[in-house]
Order: C-alpha cells, then structure tokens, then sequence
C-alpha cells in the first residue's frame, strides 16, 4: 500500500457486472468522499458507487517471535 493510500483511506469504489469494482477516488474524510459521491450520482446517474474503509495494515512491524515472559 502507498503512502498516498495510507492517508486516504476512504474510498468511492464503482460497482461493475460480474462481481467487478474499480477504486474511483480515495480521501482523507468520509464527508468528502460522500460530498463527492453526491457529485458522481449525479453525474452518472446508472452508475452504482458505494464509500468503503481501506485501513492501512502494516504487517512489516509484526513479529513472528514468541514473547519471553519471566
């Protein structure tokens, strides 16, 4: 995942036939993306979009090694 993804994590993401999705822009709020949204509605009205969360998870600070407890 990109930095530019990382600090966006809303994303507008457009429904496509055959269980198909295309990420259509990403932002930092959920109110912009919704304002935005509004926008691609009307637009394109036969278009179906939905606003998702796209958390950042970063597996390269995970560790694998058991903890020692004494």
């Amino acid at each position: 995942m990109t930095y530019h993804q990382q600090l966006h994590p809303w994303c507008i993401i457009r429904l496509l036939p055959q269980m198909q999705r295309l990420v259509v822009a990403r932002f930092r709020r959920r109110n912009d993306a919704e304002a935005h949204q509004q926008a691609l509605r009307r637009l394109e009205p036969s278009a179906q979009y939905t606003i998702v969360f796209d958390p950042a998870i970063d597996t390269s600070k995970t560790s694998d090694q058991p903890t020692n407890s004494s």
